[in-house]
């Protein structure tokens, strides 16, 4: 029997909707139009989603609105905290479990659907999820660019660690590399986020050069105490990043050396132009970072 129109649309209306993933979601922007539709089509099952935007000059605020997103505006004037630690004091965060995103990435049905089960289970406190990276239209499957975050947390049990207070308004209103710690127990999920960004290099070497005034300032006068990452060759990724960074910064011509290692012995040289580019910029951040604490230092002798 052929089903009539009418029938058809009854059913669609009768069809139960997909269950809500009960967690609140964190999304930092700042001119984001171009990125956030993908990102925010993949969050249609989340409870809640966070947009905190940075006085956008684009269409970010409405197409966030679009979708069903709650847009705060942080305005930042320095110091600590910043965007997305702000957020978790600040907002009234309805679920118990927090997910943060930026609005470059996409939630898969497959990490949806783990998610929803690891949060059920009540041995752990946080997730380390995956970033699967596309750059210049390609995903980078070397080059180094894959690496795991602590993005999903009970509320009120992670928060990110603070290796500079004295901040300015030029090193980004977003935490850069401070990673989140969690009190409690934490593991990896099986799937990953991805990474799809589709702004153009001139955003990127922006993005990039705030993000080195930062870096060469904790260089210089970061903070150390018992709440951060600490730096460890045989610890979690990001202690054994932390602890290469450290050890391998100060080496005459790091730079180039980062960029060696990045592409011939991560294999960089395998994802194409994409990682030619990808593992050239990772060199070059190396170097801005060096050349402003170079200034730094000469402008503090100077005074």
């Amino acid at each position: 029997m052929i089903e009539t129109k009418t029938e058809v649309e009854i059913k669609s209306l009768t069809r139960p909707a997909p269950p809500v993933l009960p967690v609140s979601v964190i999304i930092p922007a700042r001119n984001e139009a171009r990125n956030l539709p993908r990102c925010l089509e993949s969050l249609a099952s989340v409870g809640e989603i966070y947009l905190i935007d940075s006085q956008s000059s684009d269409a970010t605020a409405r197409i966030a609105e679009s979708y069903g997103a709650k847009v705060v505006q942080f305005h930042y004037r320095g110091g600590w905290p910043k965007k997305r630690q702000w957020a978790m004091n600040t907002l009234p965060l309805t679920y118990d479990w927090i997910l943060l995103l930026d609005a470059d990435e996409v939630l898969t049905p497959e990490l949806a659907a783990e998610i929803r089960s690891a949060i059920d289970s009540r041995g752990f406190d946080g997730y380390y999820i995956a970033l699967e990276m596309y750059f210049l239209g390609r995903r980078l499957r070397h080059s180094g660019a894959s690496f795991w975050k602590l993005s999903l947390f009970r509320k009120g049990l992670g928060r990110f660690e603070c290796r500079l207070q004295d901040q300015t308004t030029a090193m980004a209103d977003m935490e850069v590399h401070e990673h989140v710690i969690v009190k409690g127990r934490t593991r990896r999920l099986q799937h990953s986020l991805v990474h799809h960004n589709v702004e153009s290099l001139d955003r990127y070497i922006q993005k990039h050069n705030e993000y080195s005034n930062w870096e060469a300032r904790v260089w210089l006068d970061g903070t150390k105490n018992d709440d951060q990452v600490r730096p460890s060759l045989s610890g979690t990724q990001a202690e054994r990043r932390r602890w290469l960074r450290r050890h391998f910064f100060g080496l005459p011509g790091s730079p180039v050396l980062f960029f060696l290692y990045k592409y011939f012995v991560r294999l960089g040289f395998l994802d194409g132009v994409p990682g030619l580019i990808y593992c050239v910029f990772q060199g070059v951040q190396f170097f801005h970072i060096k050349a402003k604490i170079y200034e730094l230092r000469t402008l503090r002798k100077a005074a």
